[in-house]
């Protein structure tokens, strides 16, 4: 905001903080740390389920259990950050994510490491919409808020691959149980810089009572929604339980809904979502963490099991979709975002990375890694990179201080529920493509060597088939964002506000112009 806007409106003119950037480096190493943490476990997930005795039907929940804690309570989270202040949960959160994480690494028995990746998901929950939040009331002028955002909308991208490698050396050179151990000097670093470096800005407090049946609602909903997606993945979309999930789902979700509209302080007030720019980012960046969810699992497993790569190997493979994003979020997005409007970044971003995704769809065994993949991830890597950055920044601006760790928090969820779904939904597409395939060529293949070609091929159609789906999901994720998304550039045109906060927000970004 400018110095003339916030005397015009009374308010005071609020030097930006002098140690932002120190306090950048440990914000995005604490969102590193837990970016990594979602894919360096499935790497070391062979290794674990054997030393621990793990059966194969109980496996998942090393996953799941993450799962459940992280999605079903980042609301929570978020409410708690601007409750108790961003800086204070931001280094709770990093101590209880390096303590569970002791716990996972020293795990003796299965029940020990379900608990201890529950306890990851829980204060995972507390640490990333602080991390998120604290940015945003941080860095207020436009051009180094795009700078701030497109070093943090790389590392959310990025370091899931970057998980792939640390995860394949890891498991491959020490042992399986430093996929856990490697988390905490993350954190004790990160924990240690925040609470010298980091200065919160004074007034951004919500201090009203908690919402404790919104709490409720809204943590049942969505465990229950990203459990349905999850089991729907291991036991099919048809099963009982799986139904029941989602059934419970909506109708915990809409009463949540209800119960926000009508309390005096709720845990999401419904001025976050409704806001035109913001409804459109949660739901295109959800859409988009779907197709690329998805694309890790099915990259991993054709360059593990068809190309035959080991978990090292299979983690430098995807090093041009990190080069790839850290160029389109720290180069292209930064460099933009000041001088044309988001929509112009995200439609684009999301469309370039449907393109590389479209490549993906010629795959066949014998496909070239230098021909096909390496022009494909970098595709990915730009258009996500370029689109993830305006979104991130985007979807905290303009919102009430008192807000920014709820609206924060609600970035993670559309991360967390799409990442669920992508996974659960393309997943199935592919076995059942796969199934289908194999059915249909079995037949013809008379000896073992033919067998195993009909299954790679099988394998290999699957994933096409899936890509395809994941090519519709970011064109839909583009329109979406370009039709929604009508904010002007920072430091123009001022972000549209809602009519329901319009009485009590003024309708200037926070930003400077």
């Amino acid at each position: 905001m400018s110095e003339t806007a916030s005397k015009a409106l009374g308010a005071p003119v609020r030097e930006p903080d002098a140690g932002r950037w120190k306090a950048l480096v440990f914000i995005a190493l604490a969102q590193l740390m837990v970016v990594l943490d979602a894919t360096i476990v499935n790497i070391a997930l062979p290794s674990a389920q054997q030393d621990l005795g793990i059966s194969d039907g109980n496996r998942q929940w090393v996953v799941t259990a993450y799962a459940l804690a992280f999605g079903g309570l980042l609301l929570f989270g978020g409410r708690i950050a601007d409750l108790w202040g961003r800086k204070r949960t931001f280094v709770l959160g990093l101590a209880g994510f390096a303590a569970a994480s002791a716990l996972g690494g020293a795990a003796t028995n299965e029940a020990m490491m379900f608990g201890s990746r529950a306890l990851q998901g829980v204060f995972g929950a507390l640490l990333a919409p602080a991390a998120l939040s604290l940015l945003a009331v941080m860095f207020t002028d436009a051009k180094e808020r795009a700078k701030a955002f497109g070093i943090y909308g790389a590392i959310a991208g990025g370091g899931g691959a970057v998980g792939l490698i640390l995860g394949g050396f890891l498991t491959e050179y020490l042992d399986w149980r430093w996929t856990f151990f490697v988390n905490i000097p993350f954190a004790i670093v990160a924990a240690a810089g925040a609470y010298f470096v980091i200065r919160e800005p004074e007034g951004g407090r919500n201090r009203s009572p908690l919402d404790v049946p919104g709490v409720i609602l809204s943590t049942l909903g969505l465990v229950a929604l990203v459990y349905g997606f999850t089991r729907a993945e291991s036991d099919g979309w048809s099963d009982s339980v799986t139904v029941g999930m989602f059934v419970a789902s909506v109708v915990l979700l809409a009463s949540f809904v209800l119960v926000e509209a009508k309390v005096k302080a709720p845990l999401l007030p419904l001025r976050v979502i409704t806001e035109r720019n913001r409804g459109g980012i949660y739901l295109s960046l959800g859409l988009a963490i779907i197709a690329m969810f998805g694309l890790f699992l099915f990259l991993t497993y054709y360059l593990q099991i068809v190309k035959g790569y080991s978990p090292v190997k299979t983690g430098f493979a995807f090093l041009p979709m990190i080069a790839g994003m850290i160029t389109g979020s720290t180069q292209i997005g930064t460099r933009l975002m000041t001088r044309v409007a988001p929509r112009l970044l995200m439609g684009p971003g999301f469309l370039v990375a449907a393109l590389g995704m479209l490549l993906l769809t010629q795959l066949e065994i014998g496909s070239s890694y230098a021909a096909l993949l390496l022009p494909a991830m970098l595709l990915l890597g730009l258009g996500m990179g370029t689109a993830f950055m305006p979104a991130m920044s985007l979807a905290t601006q303009g919102v009430e201080p008192r807000d920014a760790g709820v609206a924060s928090a609600m970035v993670n969820t559309s991360q967390q529920v799409g990442g669920a779904i992508g996974t659960a939904l393309l997943n199935t597409i592919a076995a059942s493509a796969t199934t289908a395939y194999v059915a249909d060529h079995i037949a013809g293949a008379t000896s073992r060597s033919q067998q195993q070609l009909v299954q790679l091929e099988a394998m290999v159609e699957g994933y096409t088939s899936a890509i395809w789906f994941a090519v519709g999901i970011l064109v839909v994720a583009a329109a979406i964002a370009l039709t929604f998304v009508n904010a002007g550039r920072p430091g123009g045109t001022t972000v549209a506000s809602s009519e329901e906060g319009a009485a009590d927000e003024v309708p200037v970004p926070v930003v400077a112009h």
